[in-house]
Parts: structure tokens; C-alpha cells; sequence
């Protein structure tokens, strides 16, 4: 499927072909620290598929517990984050799905690094849900 991805602000945007059946959420202690929430939420980009339509984002390399060095690419105007990629060996690019108008279609399949996944993630189905910023009564 064709996804099209932009930042916050659409300084950067994206273009590129995602498998829907390869969305993940990553629990891993890096992307929480990086989305400064609970987990995050990729999708690979098909090889030779994607392609910066407009802007230059600004690339953190961080190092995993691994060992390996992955590249977290960002916008650098509204700090949005974009997609990753191994730093030695740029394929395949994993894109956030959160910057993706085509979100909704891309829900997960799978989970990793649960180990260190927080206990409330595994279940929200018991979790207060309002339709805007308003609580119930």
C-alpha cells in the first residue's frame, strides 16, 4: 500500500509502500524514551520504495542495547519523529505510523520487546474512553 508521511508542521514529507501485515509496536526502553510514551508504533517501508518529497530531517544515531546503530531521523523544525534505519546499512526504514495519513490502515500485528513492555499496555480495554479531551461523569 502507498503511505504518505509528513511532520507535524509538514516541513518534511515522505513517500513510500508499506505491507500493512508488518506493522509492529515496540516496547523496547529506547522508543519510550524516544516517544516519550508508552511504545511506539513502526511499519517497514518496501525496499527502493521511499522517497523525501520535501525538507531534510535531522538524524540522531543512537546506539541499542545490541550494540547496533540506529539512525532516528526527525524533523528538525517541529521535532516530529519520522522513520529509522540502521546506520551502517540504510534499508529497511522503519516509519512511525503515527506521521502517516494513512494510519488508521495500519494497525499492529505484532508485538516485540514486551519483556519490558509497562503491565497497563497489555490491556486498555478497562481504561476510562472519552471521544475528545473531556472526562465522563
Amino acid at each position: 500500500m502507498k503511505v504518505h508521511g509528513s511532520c507535524h508542521c509538514g516541513h518534511v514529507r515522505f513517500v513510500a509502500e508499506a505491507d500493512p501485515q508488518l506493522t509492529s509496536i515496540c516496547h523496547c526502553n529506547d522508543c519510550q524514551k524516544l516517544t516519550g510514551t508508552a511504545f511506539r508504533l513502526s511499519t517497514p517501508a518496501l525496499p527502493g520504495s521511499f522517497a523525501l518529497t520535501q525538507g531534510t530531517p535531522k538524524v540522531y544515531i543512537k546506539v541499542a542495547e545490541s550494540g547496533a546503530r540506529r539512525a532516528q531521523a526527525f524533523c528538525p523544525e517541529c521535532g516530529s519523529p519520522l522513520y529509522t534505519y540502521d546506520a551502517d546499512k540504510p534499508t529497511p526504514i522503519g516509519l512511525r505510523v503515527g506521521v502517516l495519513d494513512e494510519r488508521r490502515a495500519l494497525p499492529p500485528t505484532w508485538q516485540k520487546w514486551c519483556d519490558v513492555a509497562l503491565d497497563w499496555t497489555q490491556n486498555l480495554a478497562e481504561v476510562e474512553q472519552a471521544p475528545r479531551d473531556q472526562r465522563g461523569a
